[in-house]
């Protein structure tokens, strides 16, 4: 699949171009930092799981209060109309279907740390639908290529890590641009998606779903125009405050409903500490594998080739390349791409046009790979069809559209 193919270059590559720097250049101590970065890496990817450990159980236990009080069913019911067409094969009223909703409204928030536990419920239910235990389902993949997608509207986190920067100003600029680069990426990933599984994207329901959200969204573009001081505020207070209504509001509908909500959130814990386990390996993979093509210099070399192309082929605007090195990492890492944001941001600074743009970068996709691994190997599904090919697609699309984004509103 084309995972494993990915992965096994990433590999090679590294050892070929360590190669060539030790035996050509006599930089023998390549090999030594390799290892080290290697088992740095390593390290961080447990540290990780560890911390999303704690997320998944708090999420998990929220679930699991959610779906004992009847909460979840009640969402897939407000999204029944639209998920029927886009999810045929979930039943109504399944439970799926409000994880789902429950996932995507994360996403759209910028909530990370509330989007991945959601989301792992959600596969998880959708395996339960599964006929081929092994193998990705329709349903699976248009699930997870929206996800990958990750359609932002309020970009919670990134505008908070824009605030804590020194020298900002600004913080709030980027949130356009992630507005309209995920969404050029998820109608993307959407249409490929349909035209694969042969859903008719006309149909009068999906059309006006689509719609809706279209008119959501430039809604807000006008209120940002005509309100740009408040956004920051609004943002961080909207997306927090959403996410705090939703846990309390679960507990209590749970308490009314006379359900044993702490006995209830408990159980459902003890299965995210479960899940936790069983993804570790596939983020060390991915993680690993990253690690060595950065520290092998072949990451820079892959940059320098594109810069040389660009200026061979008579483009003059290159400022964005420095800012690709997030681009590229996010599908594989949203950490590592953060920091590669936080670097920029010292480096190059905040308000930079790269470091507006390495911003953009950060929001205007997810963690593909990471998401795809973690995701698919929860359920132990092997073979994941075109999954990665069409999430990769919309990824592109994300990317492109945020370099000619970023000339529209950062110059």
């Amino acid at each position: 699949m084309l995972l494993n193919r990915i992965w096994v270059a990433l590999i090679a590559i590294a050892m070929i171009m360590a190669c060539g720097k030790a035996f050509i250049f006599h930089d023998f101590d390549i090999f030594k930092l390799l290892v080290e970065n290697l088992f740095e890496s390593v390290k961080n990817g447990f540290e990780m799981v560890i911390y999303l450990t704690g997320a998944l159980c708090l999420w998990m236990g929220v679930m699991n209060i959610g779906e004992q009080a009847g909460i979840v069913s009640s969402l897939s019911w407000f999204v029944s109309p639209l998920f029927s067409r886009l999810f045929p094969e979930i039943p109504k009223g399944h439970p799926a279907s409000g994880a789902i909703m429950l996932n995507y409204s994360a996403n759209m928030l910028g909530l990370d740390n509330a989007a991945t536990p959601i989301g792992l419920k959600a596969i998880k239910l959708l395996q339960d639908l599964n006929p081929s235990k092994d193998t990705a389902s329709n349903a699976q993949i248009m699930f997870l290529v929206l996800n990958t997608s990750g359609l932002t509207i309020i970009p919670v986190s990134i505008i908070g890590y824009r605030a804590m920067a020194d020298g900002a100003t600004d913080p709030t600029i980027v949130f356009l641009p992630i507005l309209f680069a995920t969404f050029f990426a998820t109608l993307t990933g959407l249409i490929l998606v349909a035209i694969k599984q042969k859903i008719n994207l006309f149909d009068r329901v999906i059309f006006a779903y689509i719609g809706g959200l279209s008119f959501l969204i430039f809604g807000l573009l006008a209120w940002c125009i005509y309100s740009p001081d408040s956004v920051n505020f609004i943002s961080s207070f909207v997306g927090n405050f959403i996410l705090l209504i939703t846990i309390t509001g679960f507990v209590i509908y749970g308490f009314v409903k006379k359900i044993n909500v702490y006995e209830s959130f408990v159980e459902g814990a003890k299965s995210g500490f479960d899940i936790a386990l069983s993804i570790l390996p596939y983020v060390i993979a991915i993680l690993a594998a990253v690690s060595l093509f950065r520290t092998s210099g072949a990451m820079q070399s892959l940059f320098s080739g594109i810069e040389y192309v660009l200026v061979f082929v008579g483009v003059n605007s290159l400022e964005f390349i420095d800012s690709l090195p997030v681009a590229f990492m996010k599908p594989f890492s949203g950490p590592a791409a953060r920091a590669l944001m936080l670097e920029i941001f010292q480096t190059n600074g905040v308000e930079s046009f790269v470091g507006r743009l390495a911003s953009t970068f950060q929001g205007c996709s997810d963690t593909t790979f990471y998401i795809l691994a973690v995701y698919f190997g929860s359920v132990k599904i092997k073979k994941i069809r075109y999954a990665a090919s069409v999430g990769l697609i919309a990824d592109f699309v994300g990317i492109v559209s945020s370099i000619f984004l970023a000339y529209i509103f950062y110059t």
